[in-house]
C-alpha cells in the first residue's frame, strides 16, 4: 500500500458511531490480493455484539439525520462525491488490489460509484408527496413520504464502491441512516472511505461499515 498517495486510505477497522474499531473478541479476517494470493491486511472479525451496536447508534443517529433539510442532506452526499473524484486513482488502485480489476477498469467503477452519489444528492430535493382527489368536498388527501429507519445494506465483492454508494446514496438522501456489511473478500473499498467521515455530520448521524462474516440475529 506503499504506492498510495493519501495513506489514510488504506484504513484495518470497522467504522461504527463515529469510531474506527476493532472486534470485540480480536479476531481477524486476512484479505488476500486474488491475482498473487498474497495477503494484503486485516480486517476485524465482528459478531452478533458489535451488530447489535451499529443498529443501535445508527437508530440514535435518526432524529438528526432526517430533521435536515433534503438540502442540506444533498450537499453532504456531494461532498461525498467530491472527495471520491479527489482520490480516485488511490481508491482504484486499492480496489486492483483486494478485488484484482484492472486499474482503468477500478477507476471506472470509481467515477460510476460516485456519479450514485451526485444522483441522489438531486434526487434528495425531488421526495415529492401527493394530492389525492378525496370522496367528499370538504375533504383534503394529502401524502408525504418520511424516512423509514435504519436501513441495513449488504454489497457484493464484484462491484465493492458502486454497490456501497448505490444503496447509502438512496437511504442517506431519503433522510435514514444505515449499517452497510460489505464482502469479507473486499472491505477495504468502504473501509478505505476516511474521505466518508471527513465529511462534516455523517459520522455523527450515520454507523457505518462493518465487515466480517454475516452476524446471526434473533428473529423479531
Amino acid at each position: 500500500m506503499e504506492a498510495l498517495k493519501e495513506t489514510q486510505l488504506y484504513c484495518p477497522f470497522a467504522y461504527i458511531d463515529g469510531s474506527w474499531v476493532a472486534a470485540d473478541s480480536g479476531e481477524q479476517i486476512t484479505v488476500l490480493n486474488p491475482a498473487t494470493g498474497e495477503a494484503i491486511g486485516d480486517i476485524p472479525r465482528l459478531g452478533k455484539v458489535e451488530t447489535e451496536r451499529a443498529i443501535d447508534a445508527a437508530d440514535a443517529a435518526l432524529p438528526a439525520w432526517r430533521a435536515l433539510t433534503a438540502q442540506e442532506r444533498a450537499d453532504l452526499l456531494l461532498k461525498w462525491h467530491d472527495l471520491m473524484m479527489e482520490h480516485q486513482q488511490d481508491l482504484a488502485m486499492l480496489m486492483t488490489y483486494e478485488q484484482g480489476k484492472p486499474l482503468k477498469e477500478a477507476a471506472g467503477e470509481i467515477a460510476y460509484a460516485a456519479s450514485f452519489l451526485r444522483w441522489f444528492a438531486e434526487e434528495a430535493r425531488r421526495v415529492y408527496g401527493e394530492t389525492i382527489p378525496a370522496a367528499k368536498a370538504n375533504q383534503r388527501i394529502v401524502v408525504t413520504k418520511q424516512p423509514v429507519g435504519v436501513v441495513g445494506a449488504i454489497t457484493p465483492w464484484n462491484f465493492p464502491a458502486a454497490m456501497i454508494t448505490r444503496k447509502a446514496g438512496a437511504a442517506l438522501a431519503a433522510g435514514c441512516t444505515i449499517v452497510v456489511k460489505p464482502a469479507s473478500q473486499t472491505p477495504f473499498q468502504p473501509l478505505r472511505s476516511r474521505y466518508w467521515p471527513s465529511v462534516p455530520a455523517f459520522p455523527a448521524v450515520c454507523s457505518m461499515w462493518c465487515p466480517a462474516v454475516p452476524a446471526i440475529l434473533p428473529k423479531p
